[in-house]
């Protein structure tokens, strides 16, 4: 396929990126750290029950931001990569294909072993002898598969003690008869007020940032 690209026109070549270009909203979602961010924060929001606080949109742009954070070192191997071919031999398709690697190799460090293989089983290849013989078509769902699975085990992690607020709010109000009173109202402020107490943003910002290889 790599030398099918190379000897195509190098107008038709602009095309091709150009329509690979409308795919960036995908591979930035699901490609890069925003996955585990977004998700992460999203059942936070859940656990806190505080409903539209805050906004989806802030929720987003905090991953967003975050995502930059994390992979800029990877942004700028990637462009380092992609720029040197193309400068070379003035090929688009040879600067997209070495660019992607270093996008490859983040996902690679972030994805289960097992997960791969199953993608490479399912495409009835022979189990790679390198890294480089993955491709990113292998990669890419493995990726998506391990960041999911990660991401709701953080999101158990995050979930208990917020459960087990709601739990004791429930039976305080269960033993005292305001068995009328909805016990979401009564812990929501308990559960802020822990939540604040602990620097809670703080810390679970930290650690997913650390998260990360």
């Amino acid at each position: 396929m790599d030398v099918l690209l190379k000897d195509i026109n190098p107008v038709l070549q602009l095309l091709i990126v150009m329509t690979l270009f409308s795919l960036m909203p995908f591979v930035f979602t699901c490609m890069t750290s925003f996955l585990r961010y977004v998700i992460v924060f999203s059942i936070l929001k859940t656990a806190l029950g505080t409903q539209q606080v805050p906004p989806g949109m802030v929720i987003i742009g905090l991953a967003m931001v975050l995502t930059f954070y994390t992979m800029s070192p990877v942004f700028s191997q990637m462009y380092e990569a992609g720029h040197k071919p193309y400068v070379k031999t003035g090929s688009i398709a040879a600067a997209v294909q070495e660019g992607s690697k270093p996008l490859k190799t983040f996902m690679l460090k972030q994805t289960r072993e097992n997960d791969v293989a199953f993608f490479v089983e399912l495409a009835g290849k022979a189990p790679p002898r390198t890294p480089d013989d993955l491709s990113i078509f292998e990669v890419a769902p493995a990726y998506i598969l391990s960041e999911l699975k990660t991401s709701f085990e953080i999101g158990f992690i995050i979930f208990i003690p917020f459960i087990v607020i709601d739990l004791v709010v429930a039976n305080i109000l269960l033993a005292l008869g305001m068995m009328m009173l909805s016990p979401t109202i009564i812990s929501l402020p308990f559960k802020l007020l822990i939540f604040i107490a602990v620097d809670g943003w703080s810390l679970i910002v930290n650690g997913l940032v650390k998260s990360f290889n």
